[in-house]
């Protein structure tokens, strides 16, 4: 595997990481929260970050078409979440040709979505359950690893 794959995976299992963290644990209500009537609300942030994962694979495939899906539940979103990114990070792990160079998947769809992930942690804080800051330089992130399943926090900020 070259090195800007390995990059590329690592920066999925990344996005999980702090998807994850993100996602996890939010209250009901939090889906549907709309910060201000322009801003989008939770759950249409996060259904927007698995059309560009499901983006992000069809590129590493040869087709770059983008589509975009109906929101479903927020724990289904979540799960589609998760899923994507397994999709994803399954196919990089192959030594299946890219579609498109792995610099360009990570400055699309993968910068995209990490940028969304942090909308969803502002959004958990101005819903009045923020997430814990963390030093995600000290996180345990390992390539393959993007499922909901994550070591906990390795130094999180009180």
């Amino acid at each position: 595997m070259d090195d800007e794959r390995a990059f590329l995976r690592h920066t999925v299992a990344t996005l999980a990481y702090r998807g994850g963290k993100a996602t996890r644990g939010a209250e009901p209500s939090f889906a549907t929260f709309q910060a201000s009537p322009t801003t989008r609300t939770p759950i249409n942030v996060l259904c927007h970050i698995g059309d560009l994962l499901d983006w992000a694979l069809r590129i590493a495939k040869s087709d770059p078409t983008f589509t975009q899906a109906i929101p479903g539940s927020w724990d289904g979103e979540v799960q589609r979440f998760h899923k994507a990114l397994q999709d994803l990070d399954a196919y990089l792990a192959t030594d299946a040709p890219l579609g498109g160079s792995a610099l360009k998947i990570f400055q699309g769809p993968i910068a995209d979505a990490l940028t969304h992930v942090g909308q969803i942690a502002m959004l958990r804080r101005m819903h009045g359950e923020p997430i814990k800051g963390e030093s995600y330089y000290r996180s345990e992130i390992v390539a393959g690893r993007v499922g909901p399943d994550q070591v906990p926090p390795q130094s999180e900020f009180e």
